[in-house]
């Protein structure tokens, strides 16, 4: 069985800096593309980024363009958001997903391609 658990969340003032872990366990990492969704309070989950199997496609939200980057370490069976520059807008609970795929260079940015979740992580950006 896939399990997928989230570390890395925490309090941050405006304008710092956070980086997410998603260890994957049960699977070896490197068939799955991965990708990272957050849900605010009282709003519907949306995507935030993807990386494909080989880590060489990658696809982000126009809201965390440039201050997020995603990226993965397979031999570590582990994925990271290193998120820059946060805004309180940023605050939710953050999701690491994957799903399996024979492309190496797909990524997808929706919830319903993805089959395995965590159980989230809370990120917190004050003004």
């Amino acid at each position: 069985q896939v399990q997928l658990v989230e570390s890395g969340g925490g309090l941050v003032q405006a304008g710092g800096s956070l980086r997410l872990s998603c260890v994957i366990s049960g699977r070896t990492v490197s068939s799955y593309v991965m990708g990272w969704f957050r849900q605010a309070p009282g709003k519907e989950r949306e995507f935030a980024a993807a990386i494909s199997r080989s880590g060489a496609s990658t696809t982000y939200a126009d809201s965390v363009k440039g201050r997020f980057t995603i990226s993965r370490d397979n031999a570590k069976n582990t994925v990271f958001l290193q998120m820059n520059s946060l805004k309180p807008e940023d605050t939710a609970v953050y999701y690491c997903a994957s799903t399996a795929t024979a492309d190496s260079k797909s990524v997808y940015d929706t919830g319903d391609q993805y089959d395995y979740w965590g159980q989230g992580t809370q990120v917190t950006v004050s003004s």
